[in-house]
């Protein structure tokens, strides 16, 4: 069983899923923090900039070991690791959220690291989150959801978890919603089956439960 969860950034995909998974005894996947670790192996050897050769990023995502580990008695995947080092925390940085959207933006980056999606979520019962698991990773999914909430919420809820001004935080986002939305390969969008659910106003709890009562047998 995978349950597809997509949407824009603020929009509380990697909560709600995590905690998903925890609610239904899933695996949880996060996509997004794949991105992001060949976001910060680019600038990590560029020196604080992406490389700009043809192809660097896609060598970089074929490349690059990520693992998802459990931290806690929960079992719920909560670390991640790239080639064995322990990033979960760095790749969670400005800088690298803003050149993981320019890094999912290659072709050949999403699709290195869509093989490896659909590798990790071809077995077992899954809840994975990202911008494209319902239209390009997992489209037959047997449940797909595409959150999203309003746009000021969005950039208040992400600007109280990085501890930045919500008015910088709402111009990188629009910048950024735009670069996913209108980029060539797998674009933000919702899928055609899926099941389109706003979040502003509602607490995770009153989300993970909306979406935990669509799964069948849950």
């Amino acid at each position: 069983m995978l349950v597809a969860i997509d949407g824009p950034a603020g929009a509380g995909k990697s909560t709600v899923a995590k905690a998903l998974a925890h609610e239904l005894g899933f695996t949880y996947l996060d996509s997004g923090a794949m991105y992001r670790c060949v976001a910060l192996t680019g600038l990590e050897r560029g020196g604080g900039v992406l490389p700009e050769q043809p192809g660097a990023l896609r060598a970089l995502a074929l490349a690059a070991a990520i693992e998802f580990v459990a931290d806690d008695a929960e079992g719920a995947p909560s670390r991640v690791l790239l080639d064995s080092r322990d990033v979960s925390d760095r790749i969670r940085t400005p800088e690298v959220s803003e050149a993981a959207s320019v890094v999912a933006a290659e072709e050949g980056v999403r699709e290195a690291l869509v093989a490896k999606q659909r590798a990790l979520i071809a077995q077992g019962d899954w809840v994975a989150e990202g911008r494209d698991i319902g239209t390009v990773v997992a489209p037959d999914a047997e449940l797909k959801v595409f959150l999203t909430a309003d746009a000021g919420e969005r950039a208040r809820r992400r600007a109280a978890e990085l501890g930045a001004d919500a008015a910088t935080v709402l111009a990188e986002q629009t910048m950024r919603d735009e670069r996913d939305s209108t980029r060539a390969h797998s674009p933000l969008q919702a899928a055609p089956d899926a099941i389109t659910l706003d979040t502003s106003g509602l607490t995770v709890e009153e989300v993970v439960g909306r979406i935990a009562a669509l799964v069948p047998g849950s």
